[in-house]
């Protein structure tokens, strides 16, 4: 079944096939989509783009990507935009983008974070190395805080 997952009001998460659906895409007034991956492509129609080329291998370096998405998905937000986070099976790559966002912009904690985008899409499952990635992104990030540059 095609769908994008609905993890805030500006926020979504699918596979690549839902993705590329443009009537789906255009339905939830998407308007900028986040492709984390190599291989996978964007919709079609009048949407803004951004690619992350990362494999979903747990010695990627996704983590190096975390604060531009984060930040996309923030001003997308702002400006009254809703951002679709995808890669080919809408588990690992993708959510970890979400994870971070949800960090970073909305303050919650991984475990928070993670469950928030759980709830939006039970499939998710981020491999091991992004999840350490993802461990040193929340201390990077409380290390901000307290330095109080977020």
């Amino acid at each position: 079944m095609l769908q994008l997952c609905k993890v805030t009001k500006a926020l979504f998460i699918s596979n690549g096939r839902s993705a590329c659906s443009e009537p789906l895409v255009q339905r939830e007034a998407v308007t900028l989509c986040i492709n984390v991956s190599k291989q996978q492509p964007f919709p079609g129609g009048r949407v803004a783009t951004l690619r992350i080329p990362v494999y979903d291998d747990p010695h990627e370096d996704l983590y190096q990507h975390f604060d531009r998405c984060a930040d996309a998905i923030q001003r997308e937000a702002e400006r009254g935009g809703r951002s679709l986070v995808y890669c080919k099976n809408g588990r690992s790559r993708s959510a970890a983008v979400c994870v971070a966002y949800l960090m970073k912009h909305r303050g919650l904690l991984l475990a928070e974070a993670l469950q928030k985008v759980k709830t939006a899409r039970h499939v998710i499952d981020p491999n091991p190395g992004f999840m350490a990635q993802l461990e040193r992104y929340q201390e990077e990030l409380r290390r901000r805080r307290r330095g109080g540059e977020a």
